[in-house]
């Protein structure tokens, strides 16, 4: 029998903590605490080898209830559209002028912080209106 297991969402990026600390303000995750020993990330990063410095940053939700999200220096830029992303789910339950309302004021916030409104899909016969967007460093994520 298989169990339910939790699981972390990993985001490669330039820089972590600026990544993270964006999406803590989208979804009202936190960052932790620093590590035992120190007061703060900074001197926490001060403490590492200056190739180890910023290399990653994690945030989750305060409730417990959604996943882990976790950022890692790469090397390399984004490159190609993300084969997976995150929907934030700011309209559910509404519908038509009331929903799209609600998603371009989340979208105008968002903008707010850095992200980038990519296109806004006005609802058809089969689909919801939603607005596909970039983070800070150009991941795709859509406002649901």
């Amino acid at each position: 029998m298989t169990s339910i297991r939790q699981v972390q969402v990993t985001f490669d990026c330039a820089d972590p903590e600026r990544v993270a600390r964006f999406w803590c303000e989208v979804l009202g995750y936190v960052a932790p605490s620093p590590p035992k020993g120190f007061d703060s990330w900074d001197a926490y990063d001060r403490s590492l080898p200056p190739e180890k410095r910023g290399a990653w940053f994690a945030c989750s939700d305060p409730s417990g209830v959604g996943p882990r999200l976790f950022f890692q220096r790469v090397p390399e830029g984004k490159t190609a559209k993300n084969r997976v992303h995150l929907d934030v789910r700011v309209g559910t339950g509404l519908v038509g002028e009331e929903r799209l309302a609600a998603l371009k004021a989340e979208c105008a916030c968002l903008m707010a912080l850095g992200a980038t409104c990519v296109q806004v899909l006005v609802a058809d016969e089969e689909n919801e209106s939603c607005i596909s967007m970039q983070d800070i460093e150009g991941n795709e994520f859509c406002l649901d």
